[in-house]
């Protein structure tokens, strides 16, 4: 596979050039210090892997992303193990290694990227649908610098606790740095539906509904009075 580096740090530029080098299965094509600079190359010259830093100025590793029509097959490259769950949101992602780097965990990350298939082309309304049928599997959280499988089925309520969100599962609980914004979308609309600034609930796991509160499990959720007809409508009046 032909590779290229971008990292405005010379020292690990040197690193992974290094390793490139002792891998029979990568070759260098260049290297750069400038995401803008990389993109105008990228624009121009095929790539099947690039070894991609995080953190840059003015342009992140994100950023250069979500630039690309039809991103390669990138491998991130970080001290920042705090963007690993932004990091599965895109499906060009292979691996994500935290510096200092090793030869083993850069050679794995290599091998993992041989591997890769990256997903067949469908159409928007194809994704959609494909989208929402893998969101109802699973979905991972990151806690205490791990990454936590949740089978979303299980959830039944999810409460914003400041810049924090309690997701309660049939099982267990999970406190995740996160937003209900930013967890919804993630969700299948069929199984929840956001009854309050503060709750979205699986309309699944309803035991019960008086006035402006539901009963799931053993938690009274208050609905407001913006979100009761769209609860209303989606559940199965006799």
């Amino acid at each position: 596979m032909n590779c290229i580096i971008i990292d405005d740090e010379e020292m690990a530029r040197a690193i992974i050039e290094q390793f490139t080098l002792q891998n029979n299965n990568l070759t260098l094509d260049a290297q750069f210090s400038d995401a803008i600079q990389a993109i105008k190359y990228l624009n121009q010259h095929h790539v099947d892997l690039i070894f991609l830093d995080i953190h840059m100025p003015t342009f992140s590793g994100f950023d250069l992303i979500q630039t690309l029509k039809d991103p390669p097959k990138i491998i991130l490259t970080s001290s920042d193990r705090n963007f690993a769950i932004e990091a599965f949101e895109y499906d060009c992602i292979v691996d994500y290694l935290v510096k200092p780097i090793t030869k083993e965990r850069f050679d794995k990350a290599v091998n993992k990227a041989i591997q890769f298939k990256t997903p067949p082309t469908i159409s928007k309304t194809e994704d959609n649908k494909e989208s929402k049928k893998d969101s109802e599997n699973d979905l991972y959280v990151n806690i205490d610098r791990r990454l936590i499988k949740i089978d979303i089925p299980t959830i039944y309520l999810i409460e914003a606790k400041g810049d924090y969100i309690l997701i309660k599962t049939s099982g267990k609980n999970y406190t995740v740095h996160s937003t209900l914004k930013k967890i919804e979308v993630k969700l299948p609309d069929d199984l929840f539906l956001k009854i309050h600034r503060s709750f979205i609930i699986n309309i699944k796991k309803i035991i019960d509904i008086e006035d402006n509160s539901v009963l799931i499990e053993k938690d009274v959720i208050p609905v407001s009075r913006s979100n009761r007809p769209e609860l209303m409508k989606r559940l199965n009046l006799l």
